[in-house]
């Protein structure tokens, strides 16, 4: 049992480490908050976002983003995982990407204002990705597919969560905690879909170093990133492909993985991902999604669920908070496990039957 001065140690580090950062990337949201609102004062061509549902309001929002860190506290706490290191860079990367993401925000607001979404469809890139991909997801400069969109991504999205999105992420551990725990990680796989630029998979090799890894990802340069930021870690194999077609053999990996991916695809996409999850996935292995919550997990949230596909450029997501997952899992030979609220996103855990 830990000594009360091992969890004081515990929660001063804790502290010292995760309430800086929140009040970084915080400061940056309201900031952005603001040039966003004096922008619509000058005059906006578009309707104003509307809803009749509820609206949390900011202090909500801040609370449960307390609620959240103080279960990651719980978590490290209990040895689910340990301390976590975020790997923001130096204080000089962040300055250098804070400058950069608020010289993008006026092309965001363009695209906004205009509805632009389809830069990245030019005729060069026609039938080289799906066109569902190429799209400018959230107005985002490049969409998913040049360097300087993988290098901003980490800073708008911890920007648009208040610094909250790696603590999202790490939620999806103790669900892995739960099969991995007793067994020999060096004999185990994890596949995680859609990597992105390896934050999830930083978060997981944080606590199983010696376990082999695979980040999927369809867009080259964001594998790069991804590559750049998980130098440090070993076993980790990184891939360009899609998700719809795993280039892995049925019944090849312990677990499956997906962070934030889900509200981007077409419902038609959605299932045949799935599908495809079940299938590289071992008998007895777990599947765990990271989303954002859907229409009633949270009511007095609902509102808020209706305002982000107004103010971003989310195509597919008004289908994805109404999508029942639970049917989606079983129709693919998934048993639903569980699913747990983690402030706007949502764990959701299957199994496949052994």
């Amino acid at each position: 049992m830990n000594s009360p001065f091992s969890r004081l140690s515990t929660r001063a580090a804790y502290g010292a480490t995760q309430l800086p950062r929140i009040a970084w990337y915080l400061g940056q949201g309201i900031a952005r908050d603001r040039m966003v609102q004096r922008a619509r004062e000058k005059g906006s061509a578009r309707p104003r976002p509307q809803t009749d549902a509820p609206v949390p309001s900011r202090k909500r929002l801040f609370e449960d983003i307390a609620a959240l860190l103080k279960q990651d506290l719980a978590n490290v706490e209990a040895g689910l995982y340990p301390m976590p290191a975020d790997h923001d860079g130096s204080f000089a990367t962040m300055i250098q990407r804070s400058r950069a993401f608020f010289q993008d925000l006026p092309a965001i607001h363009r695209r906004r204002e205009s509805g632009d979404h389809n830069e990245v469809l030019t005729e060069e890139m026609r039938g080289k990705r799906p066109l569902y991909y190429l799209q400018n997801f959230h107005f985002q400069s490049g969409g998913w597919m040049t360097e300087d969109s993988a290098r901003l991504y980490d800073t708008q999205v911890e920007t648009l969560f208040y610094g909250s999105a790696n603590v999202m992420r790490r939620q999806a551990l103790p669900p892995l905690h739960e099969i991995f725990a007793g067994r020999d990680q060096r004999r185990l796989s994890l596949l995680d879909i859609g990597c992105g630029t390896g934050r999830f998979l930083d978060c997981v090799k944080q606590a199983w170093p010696r376990l082999p890894a695979i980040g999927l990802d369809l867009s080259e340069p964001y594998v790069e990133e991804a590559r750049r930021h998980l130098a440090r870690w070993s076993g980790i194999g990184l891939m360009v492909a899609n998700a719809e077609s795993i280039p892995l053999p049925d019944e090849s990996q312990d677990a499956v993985t997906c962070v934030f991916l889900f509200h981007e695809l077409p419902p038609k996409v959605r299932r045949i991902a799935l599908a495809e999850f079940a299938r590289v996935l071992k008998p007895g292995g777990r599947l765990v999604l990271v989303d954002s919550i859907q229409r009633g997990d949270q009511p007095d949230y609902d509102g808020l669920l209706e305002l982000f596909p107004q103010s971003f450029h989310e195509p597919y997501y008004l289908s994805y908070i109404d999508e029942d997952f639970a049917a989606l899992g079983e129709a693919c030979g998934l048993a639903h496990v569980r699913d747990e609220r983690a402030y706007v996103s949502k764990v959701m855990v299957f199994d496949k039957p052994s």
